[in-house]
């Protein structure tokens, strides 16, 4: 009779064939996942990846431009209703001022991220991105601020933006419900996931490891969803609880069970650029590094102001190291270089297969 171990192996290798399995596959596949079949699936990942990129880790410099949110959802540090958190906004010249320590430090790409902050009007945020582009040509700028119209993508397209990233966070509406106010809808967010590859956008999206109220059908269903929009980036990393949000008393995601997805996503998109996230090495110590060992192959080091870094709290307790800070890139290093990878500072661009 034929064991677990090997009856999953036989799914892992389908989806490695396939790059895609069925509904009731992925689930079986989450569901009976045991210790030898995600030693094993890890390594399977770890070897497309090294396949692709060799043993590059790619950075990017974060600059987290605003603390506001016009969103109230269930679970961010930075949900409008968090009346304790101190708010912020940065400057043209702040950022830019982040920007020019950024490439000094050799970072070749930039990733704005903030809350759905209507401060910054479109007007706004293309001035900044033109004296981006202005004073680093060489350089990749990557969005990640939301949902917005097809227009105001179109004019942030032009001005010069290379990336957006938009996490749909649950592709089931059910779920999706459960997470956010009635005003968002995961009708909207698939919408703007498509206005924004229809643009040419490098595009990124991603959710939660074990958010509240989500099953493996969710996650199956995210998997099937991340199949047919063929993102170009995908993050994921486990749901971690903030002591102000509705979900202050759910217990975090899965460490392992973030590991097998990223390595999951590997096998089903082995191009695509997969971050190893600041909230993986929160919930575990080293689990940054084991999100590369399971196939991710990007990190993002934080290059936003002193002063602002304490006040973007998504998540209680987040990694404060110094290797997720960009001026601690040597601690980063040497811990890619402990399990035999090396930092990149390259623009890193989605290259498609041949």
């Amino acid at each position: 009779m034929i064991s677990i171990t090997e009856k999953m192996i036989k799914l892992v290798n389908k989806l490695h064939r396939n790059h895609v399995l069925s509904k009731e596959e992925f689930i079986d596949l989450m569901d009976h996942m045991d210790q030898d079949t995600l030693d094993f699936i890890r390594s399977l990942a770890r070897n497309i990846s090294q396949r692709y990129f060799g043993n590059k880790v790619y950075v990017r410099g974060l600059i987290e431009f605003t603390n506001y949110c016009s969103n109230d959802c269930y679970y961010c540090g930075i949900r409008k209703g968090n009346k304790e958190i101190i708010r912020y906004h940065l400057t043209k010249e702040e950022i830019m001022e982040c920007c020019h320590r950024g490439y000094q430090l050799g970072f070749r790409t930039f990733v704005l991220q903030g809350g759905e902050d209507p401060s910054y009007t479109d007007e706004d945020l293309v001035s900044i991105i033109h004296s981006m582009k202005e004073a680093y040509s060489d350089c990749a700028i990557t969005l990640s601020i939301g949902e917005r119209t097809y227009d105001s993508y179109q004019r942030l397209k032009e001005s010069g933006v290379d990336r957006f990233l938009l996490r749909h966070e649950t592709a089931n509406s059910v779920h999706y419900k459960k997470l956010h106010p009635r005003n968002l809808s995961l009708e909207n967010r698939k919408r703007c996931l498509y206005d924004l590859k229809e643009l040419g956008f490098q595009v990124g999206t991603g959710f939660m490891v074990g958010s509240p109220y989500q099953t493996t059908e969710c996650l199956a269903e995210d998997l099937l969803f991340i199949h047919d929009l063929k993102p170009h980036m995908v993050g994921i990393g486990p749901f971690i609880p903030h002591h102000k949000t509705p979900f202050k008393d759910q217990k975090p995601g899965s460490y392992e069970q973030t590991l097998l997805l990223i390595s999951i996503l590997r096998i089903m998109l082995p191009n695509g650029l997969l971050p190893a996230t600041t909230s993986l090495g929160t919930l575990v110590d080293g689990g940054r590094e084991q999100g590369i060992l399971s196939g991710a192959n990007v990190v993002m080091p934080n290059l936003s102001p002193f002063n602002a870094r304490k006040s973007y709290q998504l998540y209680d307790n987040k990694l404060h190291t110094g290797a997720e800070h960009a001026e601690g890139a040597n601690g980063l290093r040497a811990n890619m270089k402990a399990i035999g990878y090396d930092l990149s500072y390259e623009r890193g661009d989605f290259k498609p297969m041949i």
